[in-house]
């Protein structure tokens, strides 16, 4: 085990006008405490111990500081992805839209390096340039090749300095794309032969990666690629609970950051968002007495939260800053409604045959939601 790795540079006030600030300011605090008080040996290039880590992701204390809770789910799924950071092999996060999976990357990398923007978008359009390397043109063509001219991916700064990587959406990348992953999680290395030169990864590196099993089909990993990974697979919230619980924490946290001008939506509210997203997404009523049609869209707990989030800026923007039936309605319909004949009437249905006969409690939003879909 190594001594733990030098402290990043401290947040500037510049950083209060970023739109999104990365995990390892907003939690800063929380971070430093767990350092200060760990009790615990450090892997090599991590800042902290693997159960400092795991302590951050799902909460506790150190010291003094209460801990956030960062992810809320099965705490032995966020052991197994420590543990495997811990070793030489990269690790895949699989799972729904919305399963946290790009949230618990970012705050892995956060906890474990100081630094998760080191990161990978998966599109249709990704080179392998943006993986491995790329040149300054200009520079190339006045001087030739040289280590000053040399763009580094995300990958290779990860790589020369050991630190975590982040990979998201990797199937949504084409298959030789994807491949180019395959040498470097093998041999640890990236070869530059216009340099005749190689970088060897220092210890510390890895690669955590992303995948939606939504996007089966779409560019489907090689198994040589997936043995190079441990496969994490993050489940959608086990209950009604349990997802209140992530909605309620995160948009409080989105609102904070975002400044929007009004009340946090009512624990009624909440409620009643993530029991339509249940329902319509399983395919029946949560006691289970009556069969659905779900719509075409995913409808996932990040839904929700975006869904409130912005109602409140429809409360705080064009209301009296109290989120209302008719702010939460206006949400509903975009989320369930995306192809408009099939949802359109899977929307209508769930209406009249589940939200109208529930009563009186229900009978603001069910009327909200009939004058947005008429």
């Amino acid at each position: 085990m190594a001594k733990k790795a030098a402290q990043p540079k401290k947040k500037t006030n510049n950083d209060d006008r970023m739109l999104r600030r990365p995990a390892e300011d907003l939690f800063a605090e929380e971070i430093d405490a767990l350092i200060k008080n760990d009790q615990h040996p450090c892997p090599n290039g991590w800042r902290m111990s693997a159960r400092s880590v795991l302590t951050y992701i799902c909460g506790g204390k150190a010291g003094n500081t209460p801990i956030t809770p960062k992810y809320v789910g099965n705490r032995r799924l966020v052991e197994i992805a420590i543990s495997t950071l811990v070793t030489d092999r990269a690790l895949l996060l699989i799972g729904e839209p919305g399963t946290a999976k790009s949230w618990l990357s970012e705050h892995l990398a956060a906890a474990i390096n100081g630094d998760s923007t080191k990161v990978v978008q998966g599109t249709a359009g990704t080179t392998e340039e943006q993986i491995r390397y790329t040149w300054n043109y200009a520079m190339l063509i006045a001087h030739g090749p040289s280590p000053e001219a040399l763009i580094k991916s995300p990958v290779f700064r990860a790589m020369e300095s050991g630190q975590l990587a982040r990979f998201e959406e990797i199937t949504r990348c084409a298959s030789e794309v994807q491949d180019a992953m395959i040498s470097l999680l093998s041999e640890k290395r990236i070869s530059v032969p216009e340099l005749a030169t190689e970088v060897a990864a220092e210890k510390g590196f890895s690669v955590i990666a992303t995948a939606n099993t939504r996007d089966r089909g779409v560019n489907d990993m090689s198994a040589a690629l997936k043995r190079r990974f441990n496969l994490v697979v993050l489940p959608s919230p086990s209950d009604l609970e349990t997802e209140i619980d992530i909605v309620t924490g995160r948009v409080a946290q989105l609102a904070s950051n975002l400044d929007l001008q009004a009340e946090l939506p009512t624990p009624d509210a909440v409620e009643k968002v993530c029991t339509i997203f249940r329902e319509l997404r399983s395919g029946e009523t949560l006691d289970g007495k009556n069969k659905l049609k779900s719509p075409s869209g995913v409808l996932s707990t990040a839904e929700a939260i975006s869904l409130l989030c912005n109602s409140m800026a429809l409360a705080g923007s064009f209301g009296n800053g109290s989120v209302t039936a008719e702010d939460i309605a206006a949400g509903l319909q975009g989320s369930v409604v995306k192809d408009d004949d099939k949802d359109h009437l899977v929307w209508s249905e769930y209406l009249k045959n589940v939200m109208k006969k529930r009563g009186s409690q229900w009978r603001p939003l069910f009327d909200a939601c009939s004058d947005h879909n008429s």
